[in-house]
């Protein structure tokens, strides 16, 4: 994840300092076989579907499956993965008369690390997705980890959300020293709440368990849909089983070179921020008539430093101090359809009603647990998966430099990442992803060219990876996540792939979305645009 000029700006990022751990069995012999036992045993089991919890349809009904937690051990613990399903309706949409064919299960993962598409079977309703619905059983699950599928914890969730908080973007010593001591206590959290097996909750295990899936599902190979991390995974699976895919869709993609997993990918990501935080500026100042906020985008950035400064001073409702602030624009950074909610909060709060911002930014109580258990398994996935700097100085070296030229989201990312740096898990060694040509059938790659969660250039780089693959890029334009959006060139190129298996070659391009339309009041989008919604204090890889 990466925008080459503030990387030049900001000099070489050098990776001195990295634990490099043994070669650990991440995608050995051991696995492969377990990995096919554990298929086998799904197979025959098959899947009992029943009522799920919470208030989903009737139509939609839920199952578990068991994979091992460790792939070269299949016949130790087992784990169990809870999985929703909706049937594909077998109706034309546009003729009800009609009945299209069944084709099988599409499976979907959101992202995160750490987030859960067990409501996806819900999407068949919408109307960018009801084709897509009448053809395929529309598959969500909870990757392991992930509440309710074997829980990861790293801290008491009512610790979880600390409010109100900081968020300096050229921090001084003691604040780095104390943020040292939070991201010990927190890997040290994850460790003693989740016991010898948290090294098994990595992208490697990930992929294995989609094969579980698919063999219980029933299905000869496997037809998938990646958003954001879940591109990674659905790359991963590509490489290690190639002969078991049919189709796959791989939206926002996360660059999957080896070298950049994960340490300096979130480097990458950071800057690539600076570049979304810039078009957010432009746009307000665009519309300075409706917001007040500022004529130009520095302008704007003054006004926004202005309300971060008063929040330090006296946190609005107790509650949103600078941290929260920032957390809440982050926001804005994957999404344009949160422009005007946040835009116009800000131009509330600094007339003097903070009430939209505490209703935006305040940290809820009922959210905790699922936000604490997130980011448990965001924090393992990305510490487990490949070597980290041990060494703070390296940290400290390449987040100040980059943050000279991108200080709107490096050292929130940094903290957020930094028990890495403390982790007492046994590291995997990345897999080297690619496949050959006629290894896979063709892969289908959507990607924003403004994207800042996941880079631009991570999906070129996966393009030229996975052999016959196809990228469709949404031009100028940057929310993250684009299939099943608003952009109906490109959800025709979705269309067309899904249903038909057709494509429009190796690249294809397509005209940006509309911007928002500033609106004076904060109101939230009902419709977000994408699919995934991390979380994770904004957060996705």
């Amino acid at each position: 994840m990466r925008a080459a000029a503030l990387y030049s700006a900001a000099g070489s990022l050098l990776l001195t300092g990295l634990a490099v751990p043994p070669a650990h069995g991440a995608h050995g012999t051991a696995e492969r076989h377990g990995t096919a036992v554990a298929a086998a045993r799904a197979r025959a089991a098959g899947l009992d579907f029943g009522a799920c919890p919470d208030e989903a349809p009737a139509a939609m009904r839920c199952a578990t499956v068991r994979v091992p937690l460790d792939y070269a051990r299949p016949g130790g613990r087992q784990i169990e993965l809870t999985i929703s399903r909706m049937p594909a309706t077998q109706r034309d949409p546009a003729n009800s008369k009609r009945k299209v064919p069944r084709q099988g299960a599409l499976v979907y993962n959101p992202g995160g690390p750490g987030a859960s598409s067990l409501n996806f079977p819900m999407i068949g309703v919408v109307p960018e997705w009801r084709r897509i619905a009448s053809a395929y059983d529309l598959v969500g699950y909870a990757p392991r980890g992930v509440t309710p599928s074997a829980p990861l914890s790293c801290e008491k969730p009512e610790e979880f959300f600390k409010a109100p908080s900081l968020a300096p973007v050229h921090p001084n010593e003691a604040y780095k020293r104390e943020r040292i001591a939070r991201a010990k206590a927190y890997a040290r959290g994850c460790a003693e709440r989740s016991g010898s097996g948290l090294e098994f909750y990595n992208s490697l295990n990930n992929a294995r368990d989609l094969d579980v899936l698919r063999a219980a599902l029933g299905e000869p190979r496997l037809t998938f849909m990646g958003g954001s991390y879940g591109t990674y995974v659905g790359a991963l699976y590509a490489t290690l089983f190639p002969g078991h895919v049919r189709r796959m869709v791989l939206d926002s993609a996360v660059d999957p070179d080896p070298a950049k997993v994960w340490y300096r990918e979130n480097l990458d990501q950071s800057a690539a921020f600076e570049d979304r935080w810039t078009d957010f500026r432009t746009w307000v100042a665009r519309h300075h008539s409706v917001y007040g906020l500022g004529t130009t985008p520095a302008a704007v950035q003054r006004s926004y430093d202005t309300a971060s400064d008063k929040l330090q001073a006296h946190p609005a409702d107790g509650k949103v101090g600078p941290g929260q602030l920032q957390n809440t624009f982050l926001m804005a950074g994957y999404y344009d359809d949160y422009w005007p909610s946040r835009a116009a909060a800000l131009a509330a709060y600094l007339k003097g009603d903070a009430k939209p911002l505490v209703r935006l930014a305040a940290p809820s109580p009922e959210t905790a647990a699922e936000a604490e258990n997130g980011s448990a398994v965001y924090t393992a996935v990305e510490c487990n998966d490949a070597p980290w700097p041990t060494d703070f100085r390296v940290w400290d070296r390449d987040n100040t430099r980059l943050a000279r030229t991108a200080p709107f989201e490096t050292w929130d990312n940094a903290w957020m990442n930094l028990p890495c740096a403390y982790w007492s898990a046994r590291r995997q060694v990345p897999l080297d992803v690619r496949t050959g040509p006629g290894e896979t059938p063709p892969v289908l790659i959507l990607a924003a060219e403004r994207d800042a969660a996941t880079p631009y250039d991570g999906a070129l780089e996966l393009n030229r990876r996975l052999a016959g693959s196809t990228l469709v890029t949404e031009r100028d334009a940057g929310t993250h996540g684009v299939g099943g959006g608003p952009n109906k060139c490109v959800n025709a190129h979705l269309d067309a792939y899904l249903l038909e298996g057709r494509l429009p070659g190796r690249r294809a391009a397509c005209a940006p979305r509309p911007e928002p339309r500033p609106e004076p009041r904060p109101i939230e989008p009902a419709g977000r645009g994408t699919l995934e919604r991390d979380a994770l204090k904004g957060k996705s890889a």
